[in-house]
């Protein structure tokens, strides 16, 4: 098949990964802003579940405090502070009890050594310096020949693969930490039943961009393969 000198084919993955994020995204924004007008039975604000949970669950070492922006929500593990943002902090509708409560779930994971939260924060500063260095090595690799090239293209694609390798160990984490954000509003009988559900709907929207980023680094490390596997069978 032909394609026009200018015309990348493999531009097509990069763009299902844009449209499985958009998609993701909007459905988190639309179901957060539905359930962030329905009020809770209790009353209580996100800093005052969250605060609850956290004595629950014994953990008393773990400050509550509040942050700029919205759904910046999360959990710092090397201060021990959960930082809630504006949507969160001071709310009482049962959205916020649950993003309050999911932070509350990394707080214990924490707390209980949960492995692949530990393997994540291994990963942080590797993914971070891979995602960084990965396309300049790949960049240079496809410019120049011999077989400091291969070398540079196959550093490249170790580099990427760490990043997308982080995206990989996140899930388990982010789900982990709703299911013990339900499970913990369903028994603490701070939400009714149906308010559980609403909180449900909730997390498993705000899951499914974790499961888009994952999706899109995945699609971006196949493009990176296609692209420089020509070139490596040619040296």
């Amino acid at each position: 098949m032909f394609f026009p000198m200018y015309f990348d084919p493999t531009y097509i993955l990069v763009l299902i990964g844009v449209v499985i994020c958009l998609l993701a995204s909007s459905k988190m924004n639309s179901t957060f802003n539905r359930y962030s007008r329905v009020r809770n039975h209790s009353g209580i604000t996100g800093r005052e579940a969250a605060e609850q949970i956290l004595r629950r669950a014994g953990i008393y070492d773990v400050r509550v405090e509040h942050v700029s922006g919205n759904l910046t929500d999360h959990y710092d593990p090397r201060s021990k502070v959960l930082r809630l943002s504006d949507a969160t902090y001071h709310s009482t509708s049962v959205a916020a009890l649950g993003v309050a409560a999911h932070e509350c779930g990394h707080a214990m994971q924490h707390a209980t050594g949960y492995a692949p939260l530990q393997i994540r924060g291994a990963l942080v500063p590797v993914a971070n310096f891979g995602s960084a260095i990965a396309w300049p090595l790949i960049l240079i690799g496809l410019f120049f020949g011999g077989q400091s090239s291969v070398m540079l293209l196959n550093l490249g694609i170790l580099a990427f693969s760490m990043a997308v390798l982080f995206q990989i160990v996140t899930l388990p984490v982010e789900f982990n930490a709703s299911n013990r954000a339900i499970r913990i509003l369903g028994s603490s009988g701070m939400l009714y039943e149906d308010e559980v559900n609403a909180t449900k709907k909730v997390l498993t929207a705000a899951a499914l961009t974790y499961v888009a980023s994952a999706a899109s680094a995945i699609l971006q490390l196949l493009r990176i393969l296609i692209l420089t596997g020509y070139r490596r069978n040619d040296e």
